[in-house]
């Protein structure tokens, strides 16, 4: 469908001013879903711009549609992933051993690395609850405040969580700007490793010198997990690399004319939904049945994991539609115009503009939502080379990181599981969150000067 002509480009920016003025209302003063927030903003930019009935509804239908096209089947088959390594205390297993290796001296390095890993395939306040126990352990034992080890774990939670797929913020995020997912993997590992160690490990240690804060009592109440169910370590990561090694090497494949008689295969196999298939049934045998669990108990595990899936697909439908509705009204080309002459880096806006909304809402997957939409409804936005258009996806990641603060449901969850007051926990998790968000992005800017 064409952009509406012939729309006043005052009233569309007032359309979009007011529209997302309404959005950000409803979601923040009277407590309305995010999901019927956005749908309702949306719909008011459309109706305020002048649009016809028609070409309103067509945005809302293909904002739904193209949307969930690209990334139903991921968060679907990602959610059942890491349910799996979850339930089987794969996790449990890859920290221990990484703990292990590393020694007590640098369990912090540790930590941060296995809460990066884990929390591409596990949500993150399920990541948390799994590991934080051993954090606590090591507290315990070296006689260290908590926040020593907690830090880089929630570091690594954050990064995993935030920049790399196959977690359902980068793959929503680049689905929508229409990027590659294997450079987008290779530039989300290479900013957010930097982003988890100035973080996780740095951050963490500045916080357990400053911050004394004990083991919390409920520690000693947490669940043991079945050790003779438990995976080893070497099974664990080679489940974890599968989606992402089979993702890279589709991209590679295309790029390097020695491996063009495997380029068909391995495009197949590289496919997203099919790199995360093979890893899903990959992690069925080798650490469900192969570990005791029955398909029935594999069955209800991956019925489970899909409940909070629903939140996830409407919300990012809906940012779909938000997208539509700017690109099919010529906002996007007034926006365009305007960033055309402002001279500025289309990298720095999309990290504004997320940052800008995960203040306001507290949401990362409202701020990538959003952002997203804005950012690919941009005109001249599809010639954009492919590894420039995966540090703005990174760009976006980092604004919807930064400052989580009372709005933001992962703030009270960090209070409440390490055991601190409002007044620590934002002179230590919301510092590590804009640590997080700040550097993962500075580094994206820094590639795309590159690219």
């Amino acid at each position: 469908m064409e952009a509406t002509a012939a729309l006043n480009s005052t009233r569309l920016i007032l359309a979009a001013v007011i529209g997302l003025a309404i959005l950000l209302v409803l979601i923040i003063k009277f407590k309305i879903h995010a999901m019927l927030s956005i749908l309702i903003g949306a719909v008011a930019i459309g109706m305020i711009a002048g649009m016809p009935f028609d070409d309103i509804v067509t945005a809302v239908d293909d904002g739904i549609s193209l949307t969930l096209k690209g990334i139903a089947l991921l968060v679907g088959l990602g959610s059942m992933f890491g349910a799996i390594l979850e339930a089987s205390g794969g996790a449990q297993t890859l920290a221990v051993t990484m703990v292990n290796k590393f020694g007590d001296q640098k369990a912090a390095w540790a930590l941060g690395i296995t809460g990066l890993v884990i929390a591409m395939p596990v949500f993150f306040d399920a990541g948390l609850i799994i590991l934080i126990p051993l954090a606590f352990s090591l507290a315990k034992k070296t006689k260290r405040s908590s926040l020593f080890y907690a830090v880089p774990l929630l570091a690594g939670l954050a990064v995993g969580h935030a920049f790399i797929p196959p977690t359902p913020g980068p793959v929503l995020v680049a689905t929508m700007l229409d990027v590659d997912l294997g450079i987008v993997i290779l530039v989300g590992i290479f900013c957010g490793f930097v982003a988890m160690v100035v973080s996780g490990p740095i951050w963490g240690s500045i916080c357990g010198k400053k911050y004394y804060v004990p083991v919390p009592e409920h520690v000693a109440n947490q669940e043991e997990f079945d050790e003779s169910k438990l995976p080893g370590f070497g099974t664990v990561v080679g489940i974890i690399l599968i989606p992402l090694v089979l993702i890279v090497l589709k991209s590679v494949a295309g790029v390097i004319p020695a491996m063009a008689p495997a380029e068909p295969v391995l495009a197949f196999l590289g496919q997203p939904f099919m790199a995360l298939l093979i890893a899903t049934l990959a992690a069925m045998y080798m650490l469900g049945t192969r570990h005791g669990y029955t398909l029935p108990e594999l069955e209800k595990i991956m019925t489970k994991s899909l409940e909070p899936t629903g939140l996830i697909l409407l919300v990012t439908a809906c940012g779909g539609v938000l997208r539509y509705m700017l690109q099919y009204s010529g906002l996007g080309d007034v926006i365009g115009n305007a960033v055309s002459s402002a001279n500025l880096p289309i990298v720095l806006i999309a990290f504004v503009v997320a940052a800008l909304v995960r203040i306001c809402v507290g949401s990362a997957t409202v701020a990538m939502t959003m952002a997203a939409g804005i950012i690919a409804a941009l005109p001249g936005i599809a010639e954009l080379s492919p590894l420039y258009l995966a540090c703005v996806v990174m760009a976006v990641a980092g604004g919807a990181t930064v400052c989580s603060h009372f709005n933001d449901s992962g703030f009270w969850l960090v209070k409440s599981l390490v055991g601190l007051d409002e007044k620590t926990t934002l002179k230590t998790w919301t510092v590590m969150e804009t640590l997080v968000g700040g550097t993962g992005f500075l580094v994206a800017l820094i590639i795309s000067f590159f690219a």
